[in-house]
């Protein structure tokens, strides 16, 4: 039996670096005509936390294990971390002097769940299901009410 398969394409945003900051996500179960499109919008975050919230939140969307998921981002930072095994080596340290472990532990525990490989595509290069993340990751983070981020307000504190 073939294992499931699904594309998962995303985008993260914040308007302001911090600032309110949302995410998109489009999965699409490969040989189906289903999809499914979620958006988050938060208060105050960073591009970077939204870019990889949005991979996580995707991932934990899917209700079996076991999935090949093929990640769709055009965020480096994210697509780097993981495929260059840089995130490897920082769990190994605990993460220590690293930004977002709070987002990196939650990722590791579902990407463990899955077969996931990432793709990066350019943003803003009119490929349809990363322009329609990256309209619903703007529009969420224009929405009156907005999600704290907490472990973000949190740890940084000082800035504001």
């Amino acid at each position: 039996m073939r294992a499931k398969s699904v594309h998962l394409y995303t985008d993260g945003s914040s308007q302001g670096n911090p600032g309110p900051g949302g995410y998109g996500i489009i999965l699409e179960w490969v040989g189906t005509s289903y999809k499914k499109e979620f958006s988050e919008g938060y208060f105050l975050t960073t591009n970077n936390r939204m870019e990889l919230l949005a991979v996580i939140v995707g991932l934990e969307m899917l209700k079996e294990s076991g999935i090949e998921v093929t990640v769709y981002s055009d965020s480096k930072y994210v697509v780097d971390a993981v495929e260059k095994k840089w995130l490897f080596n920082w769990e190994k340290i605990n993460f220590k002097g690293k930004k977002n472990s709070d987002l990196w532990l939650r990722f590791i525990k579902v990407y463990k769940k899955h077969k996931v490989s990432f793709q990066w595509i350019k943003g803003h290069n009119n490929h349809p299901q990363n322009e329609r993340c990256d309209s619903m990751a703007g529009m969420a983070a224009k929405k009156k009410n907005l999600v704290r981020d907490i472990v973000f307000e949190t740890n940084n504190k000082k800035m504001f």
